[in-house]
Parts: C-alpha cells; sequence; structure tokens
C-alpha cells in the first residue's frame, strides 16, 4: 500500500531521514518505533505530503505521493492525533463528523450525525455525548472520540501517533484493543507511531525502528524479541547501556 525509496530529509544542516526505505502492505499494521527526535513524525508528515522529502520516493499504490491530486489522496486517510486535536467549539458529533460536514466527502447535515453516533458507540461511547464538547469528557473518552474521528470517513490508510499518550494502563489497553479490532474490521492499512511497548504488541502486525535517520531493523512483531539486533534489544527494554546513546 504505502512504499518509501530512499527517503531524505534534511532541515538546513540537521539530517533527520537518511535513506529511509519501507514497505508498508495493504491491510496490515505497521508500528514504527524509535527514541524521541528520531524523525517519526515527520516521517509520517512526508507520507502525507505535510512535508517535502529532500530526495527519494513515496508511493501510495504505486502512484508517487508527490503528484498525486491533493483532496482525493487525503480523502483516503484517517488520523488519529496524539493529543486528540478535538475542536473545543465543536459538539462532539461535529468533531468526528468534521470530515463528512464539508469538503469532498460532505453528507447532508442529518446523516453525518447519524454515521457519527453509529461511529462513537462503536468506540464504546453512548449516544447522549454526542452533543456534549470535548471540554466537558474525560482524556480517555476524548481519545476514543479523536478514534471515532479518524474512522467516520471510512479510510484506507489509518494514522495513530502515539495513540495512547497521556491515558493510565487500563484505558491505553483499552484504545490498544479497539485500535486492533477496527482496523482488522475495516481492512484498512495502518501505521502507529509510538513508544508504548504495550501498544507495539497489541497493535502490531510489523514493526519497524527507526534510527540515525534509516530503518534500523524491520520484521514481524513475533520476531522482535529475538531479532538480535542490539539496537531494538536495547530500546524494546528500555536499557540504559547500549550502542544507543542516552541524552544526559
Amino acid at each position: 500500500m504505502i512504499e518509501l525509496q530512499n527517503v531524505h530529509k534534511t532541515f538546513g544542516a540537521k539530517t533527520v531521514l537518511a535513506g529511509v526505505n519501507l514497505s508498508i502492505p495493504k491491510g496490515e499494521s505497521m508500528v514504527i518505533i524509535g527514541g524521541s527526535g528520531t524523525g517519526k513524525s515527520v516521517l509520517l508528515k512526508c507520507i502525507l505530503g505535510l512535508i517535502k522529502p529532500t530526495s527519494g520516493t513515496i508511493l501510495l499504490q504505486g502512484e508517487d505521493v508527490a503528484k498525486a491530486e491533493r483532496d482525493a489522496f487525503l480523502a483516503r486517510f484517517g488520523m488519529l492525533f496524539q493529543g486528540g486535536a478535538l475542536f473545543d467549539s465543536l459538539s462532539v458529533w461535529q468533531n468526528v463528523a468534521f470530515r463528512l460536514l464539508r469538503g469532498s466527502l460532505k453528507r447532508p447535515k442529518a446523516e453525518a450525525r447519524e454515521i457519527a453516533i453509529e461511529k462513537l458507540r462503536r468506540v464504546g461511547l453512548k449516544p447522549d455525548v454526542a452533543d456534549h464538547f470535548p471540554a466537558e469528557l474525560s482524556g480517555g473518552m476524548q481519545k476514543r472520540v479523536s478514534l471515532a474521528r479518524a474512522i467516520a470517513a471510512e479510510p484506507e490508510i489509518i494514522f495513530f501517533d502515539e495513540p495512547t499518550t497521556g491515558l493510565d494502563p487500563i484505558m491505553a489497553g483499552v484504545i490498544n484493543e479497539l485500535i486492533r479490532e477496527i482496523v482488522t474490521e475495516m481492512g484498512a492499512t495502518a501505521m502507529t507511531i509510538t513508544h508504548d511497548m504495550s501498544s507495539v504488541r497489541a497493535i502490531a502486525d510489523n514493526v519497524a525502528m527507526l534510527h540515525d535517520g534509516v530503518i534500523q531493523w524491520t520484521g514481524p512483531v513475533s520476531d522482535m524479541d529475538v531479532s538480535g539486533d542490539p539496537y531494538l534489544d536495547q530500546f524494546i527494554h528500555g536499557r540504559a547501556e547500549g550502542p544507543i546513546e542516552a541524552v544526559r
């Protein structure tokens, strides 16, 4: 579904991506791991076309994303943002139906509300939540609303940026289970950025570790613990000692 070929990205003298090669198969869940500041979010933004790579090619089902028609291209994606990114001034259902109320995906208001309520139900929220505002909800409920918004337009590809940030371990487990269930049900291709190893094990079909601007290791999640790669081993076990230098 998504293929990155020798993707580089520099900001002035700073090199963030130094030749990323990665394939994400259709209908599978890829989780990108790596330390803070290694370029995971930059990689995601390059795929979405929010940032232009310095060099290299990104293909979506064989089509160069740099040449794609933007509205049609972005309509294929759903996104769960790290902080939820809900609009404070909109009700919950209006947040969920945001893409369905405007642009090429626009639906009649009543239909958009009905879809929003159905998606809220899918993430475990009752219909009476629809007319609340985000500030009236707990952090876990806000994350569920954000997940409902990500899937509202039935996207082919869903990006999850640190989906369990700020959640307690139990709620993080609930969100991980929901993500896995929904991605499987929809047959969507998923790409997740996370530091949370419990999320990796719950969500991933395949794992890729980004380090020093390149994919250090990639493979099935079942091979992660026996990879033999010292960088991956240090990261997944949270060891201070190893080839990855900890900032002190």
